[in-house]
């Protein structure tokens, strides 16, 4: 089938991959860009739909331990409905959709019908999952063949129906999709048809996510194991001789923050390359924004500033956010970095400082430690008095800058460039969430985020993050924690996401 858009419109049915959203395709990717509609289903994960347009028509399919949001037949009118309507539909389903995946028969109805319709693999199951088990499936010392076999039964029989005599005798490995709740009738039945004892197995709930888990054993040992502990769907089980592999290929549950669930309090806008980076490490990043950056209630001081940059010695940045801010009001006000020519510029902060250079502006100062205080005495060794100094930053903000180097003989000019409000943020996944203690870490990058933050969660949550661990970027963050009776339990040493994140991976390795 041709990817043309039809003018009836045309269903894509696209592998979304395991479970872990970096696995998307390309091609996958790109169908969800130019979706009218998008029809997932439970195992689907969620975050993908940030791919398609703000406007797209999300509709959730999804079919979880037995519970059923809507039938096949259904969903298949659906698809057929909504592409006679000439809208693009994604098919968004988990791992990839012909394998077991009840693709074909979405596609014979589609075909049937006379909807165009393309094929869009994914990622399937058991290669992603083996994957990040560190369990490879073939290996040519041990296995040179693959069976993949469903370990569910459609119609609710009590049997599988499977030959089992068959898949028993075969030497390779066995991959056993669905079959969480079927463990023990699985290995007794490969136990029964002549499968070793002694086999290795190994059982991987929730792939390829921050909630893997593994367990393993043999065929005999692993009938104890389903009965002691919960293993529930989804999750995918291995039989043969390349288990064992698992002790020196283990790599994905091994990373430093694997399983550790992390709130993020910045601003949404600004969250991307934290919320990869918690990912990358293995933990589970949950987005709560408790500030959003808007202009200064008066722009007049930073208009008349910018109007005249050439009386200034230096302009100060004390933050990524206040670069930002300033050069987007200097372009509304028709101008360019050209005003900024023989200015000296002094930044707070490495990423403050990329940030200006990124412009293509060269940093004349950045000191060693970041913050004001070091700032301060690194200007103080030049003779300040009667320069001018240009402020742009929060409209609330700490005096200590302005203060100490007014007492050195400078002049400093304030100018508000930004202020920080309480986002209308949902709190109830938080609120659940943090009663049912399933958060590990909080993190503040700013003191207006811990501030922000103790306001939207109210008296009757605090009491709830004794059993959380607070991580403040810096000292001054960290203080004003402290200031709200907060117990800060991780402090960066270098005063930056990336530091932040080295502090906590020291603090859960000890």
């Amino acid at each position: 089938m041709a990817d043309a858009p039809s003018p009836t419109g045309t269903v894509a049915l696209v592998g979304a991959g395991p479970g872990d959203p970096g696995l998307i395709t390309v091609r996958g990717r790109d169908w969800l860009g130019r979706a009218d509609v998008v029809v997932y289903d439970y195992l689907a994960n969620e975050r993908l739909l940030k791919f398609a347009p703000d406007q797209a028509e999300i509709i959730y399919a999804g079919k979880k331990e037995g519970v059923v949001t809507l039938t096949q037949n259904k969903i298949t009118d659906l698809l057929i409905e909504k592409a006679r309507q000439g809208k693009n539909v994604v098919r968004l389903k988990g791992g990839d959709p012909f394998l077991f995946g009840r693709g074909g028969e979405e596609a014979s109805a589609l075909a049937e019908a006379g909807v165009p319709f393309v094929i869009v693999p994914g990622v399937a199951s058991p290669i992603g999952v083996s994957a990040y088990a560190g369990i490879p499936l073939t290996h040519r010392d041990c296995s040179s063949t693959v069976s993949i076999v469903t370990g569910s039964n459609e119609k609710g029989n009590e049997d599988l129906h499977l030959d089992w005599e068959k898949i028993a005798s075969r030497s390779g490995t066995l991959v056993f999709l669905m079959g969480a709740r079927k463990l023990k009738r699985i290995s007794a039945k490969l136990m029964e048809h002549g499968k070793a004892p002694e086999t290795p197995i190994a059982v991987i709930q929730w792939g390829t996510t921050f909630r893997q888990k593994t367990w393993k054993g043999t065929l005999e040992s692993i009938i104890e194991t389903a009965s002691r502990e919960t293993i529930t769907p989804p999750a995918l089980t291995i039989v043969g001789e390349v288990v064992d592999l698992k002790l020196n290929i283990d790599w994905f549950e091994s990373r430093p923050l694997f399983g550790k669930s992390v709130v993020i309090t910045r601003a949404g806008n600004q969250a991307d390359g934290f919320i990869e980076q918690l990912f990358e490490r293995g933990a589970e990043p949950l987005l709560f924004p408790v500030i959003e950056m808007v202009p200064p209630d008066d722009p007049g001081p930073l208009d008349q500033a910018i109007q005249h940059l050439g009386q200034y010695h230096g302009v100060i940045f004390t933050s990524v956010n206040g670069v930002r801010w300033f050069m987007k009001r200097l372009k509304q006000q028709g101008l360019d970095i050209r005003e900024l020519k023989g200015v000296r510029l002094y930044c707070i902060g490495p990423k403050t400082g990329q940030a200006v250079q990124d412009l293509g502006i060269r940093v004349d100062v950045v000191p060693e430690e970041f913050v004001a205080e070091s700032l301060i005495k690194h200007i103080g060794q030049e003779a300040l008095a009667g320069k001018r100094f240009l402020l742009p930053r929060a409209q609330v903000a700490r005096e200590v800058l302005p203060e100490q180097l007014r007492k050195l003989g400078a002049t400093i000019d304030v100018a508000p460039t930004y202020k920080t409000i309480l986002p209308d943020t949902d709190i109830s996944n938080l609120k659940e969430r943090l009663k049912a203690g399933t958060i590990d870490v909080i993190t503040f990058t700013s003191s207006s985020t811990v501030k922000n933050f103790v306001e939207m969660i109210g008296p009757e949550l605090k009491d709830s993050l004794k059993q959380v661990t607070l991580a403040c970027i810096g000292p001054v963050t960290a203080k004003t924690a402290e200031n709200l009776s907060l117990t800060v339990g991780i402090q960066a040493k270098d005063y930056t996401v990336d530091g932040l994140l080295t502090a906590m991976e020291s603090h859960f390795r000890t």
